[in-house]
């Protein structure tokens, strides 16, 4: 272990595993006859994709990788970097190769997804020669996020969060090399909730215990001086993560499920985690118009007074307009008929091609569109009986009604389906 490292530096990176058998965690991928340790003691490097949520050793592990195969190790950071740096990691690729020591070189690249097409494509050319082995860390699901040349060419590995023995086992490696004093064992309990699986979380809020505890001369890490001085605890939330999707995908579900309770769970979830009130605004938006539709239009309604009352108000008194908002929608009659149609009329359109329009149902602004008989025979549906031509057609000529509207049987649909066998009934009676 590093524990001989300056004091100044990091504990995450004093700790920082220096050989395989040190990781913690990641046994899926790392124990004995694992894809991942395979890997290593086959002597011959490949491109991969590490995916994850934060500090679960994604570079801790690219870093090994460097060691096990004696290859320059290049970092580029995708949120700082270009292709500049794409450019430099080649020159210096090259320059290693052609040496006296014909060194390989890995590029890792860290937060892969936040490059864009041509970043990634940069990339692809090199990879393919073998000049170095692509290595990219996400917390993104990499099929969404890579490049699918890019992607055809590297392994994906999935690491986990850590599990609480792992993080215990972080805790002693930390008293082991006199990082931290003594943590009693409520407060690792409280410690290990509060990291919620991110390493790299335990570890630098155990560096400010530390300084703390070293501060007041303090023997032991108690629960109650943990709760002193953390305060309330928080919830690790990556916004730009897969928990962030997972939990959004929740909160829609509850509403689509009609479970209030479980919705305004989900809802504040997002809050307390640093969710954008106006990306949830948005959200529930689209719920409305997606999941409840014409059973109850009112819901959209409400959804966007919900959105325009948070903009005048904020953040916390904007808040409550959303809950109102979202308990609404969970207990607002659900219907995606008007969803489905729109689906099924837009791929009919797509794979049938465009039909003329009736002369009936033409436009005739000019004398020649009348001669040529445009409109010739419309019945102007204000003009009849109940304000409904029956017996008239609206679909291209040879067209069969496709039946893309298919109200349910809840709330307003059931009037609206009412209403629609009605005016169907009398369309028979005229034909």
């Amino acid at each position: 272990m590093s524990s001989h490292a300056a004091p100044h530096t990091p504990l995450a990176e004093r700790l920082r595993p220096r050989t395989l058998a040190e990781v913690i965690g990641q046994h899926h991928l790392l124990g004995e006859g694992m894809a991942l340790r395979l890997a290593f003691e086959s002597g011959q490097p490949h491109s991969c994709i590490l995916w994850g949520p934060p500090g679960v050793g994604k570079t801790t592990i690219a870093r090994l990788m460097a060691d096990a195969f004696d290859a320059q190790f290049i970092t580029i950071s995708a949120v700082l970097g270009g292709v500049k740096d794409i450019r430099e990691a080649v020159e210096q690729a090259q320059a290693a190769r052609d040496g006296l020591q014909a060194q390989h070189t890995i590029v890792f690249v860290d937060e892969v997804h936040r490059f864009n097409k041509s970043q990634q494509d940069a990339f692809l050319p090199h990879v393919e020669s073998g000049l170095f082995t692509f290595i990219g860390a996400t917390t993104e699901n990499p099929s969404f996020e890579v490049n699918s040349a890019l992607l055809s060419r590297a392994a994906v590995y999935v690491l986990q969060p850590l599990g609480e023995d792992d993080l215990r086992q972080l805790i002693a490696r930390a008293q082991g090399i006199g990082a931290v004093p003594p943590v009693e064992t409520a407060a690792a309990d409280r410690l290990i909730a509060y990291a919620d699986g991110d390493a790299r979380r335990l570890l630098n809020t155990l560096e400010t215990l530390a300084v703390a505890a070293t501060r007041e001369k303090l023997a032991e890490v108690t629960d109650a001086w943990l709760m002193r001085v953390l305060g309330e605890r928080m919830r690790r939330y990556d916004k730009g993560g897969e928990q962030f999707y997972d939990t959004i995908s929740a909160l829609h579900k509850s509403v689509r499920g009609s479970d209030p309770d479980a919705a305004l769970y989900w809802f504040v979830r997002m809050l307390d985690g640093g969710a954008d009130p106006r990306y949830l605004a948005r959200r529930f938006i689209r719920m409305a118009s997606e999941d409840i539709g014409l059973a109850d239009p009112r819901a959209l309604r409400l959804a966007l007074d919900a959105a325009e009352v948070y903009e005048r108000l904020g953040t916390p008194e904007g808040e409550l307009a959303l809950a109102e908002c979202v308990v609404y929608l969970a207990v607002a009659p659900k219907s995606n008929a008007v969803y489905k149609a729109f689906n099924e009329a837009k791929a009919f359109v797509k794979k049938d091609g465009t039909r003329p329009v009736p002369m009936h149902l033409r436009n005739a602004p000019t004398k020649l569109m009348k001669e040529l008989d445009y409109g010739k025979g419309y019945r102007y549906a204000h003009d009849e009986a109940g304000g409904f031509a029956a017996g008239e057609r609206y679909l291209p000529d040879g067209m069969a009604g496709p039946d893309f509207y298919r109200p349910v049987e809840r709330g307003l649909e059931i009037r609206i389906a009412d209403k629609l066998r009605e005016l169907k009934k009398l369309n028979n009676q005229n034909n």
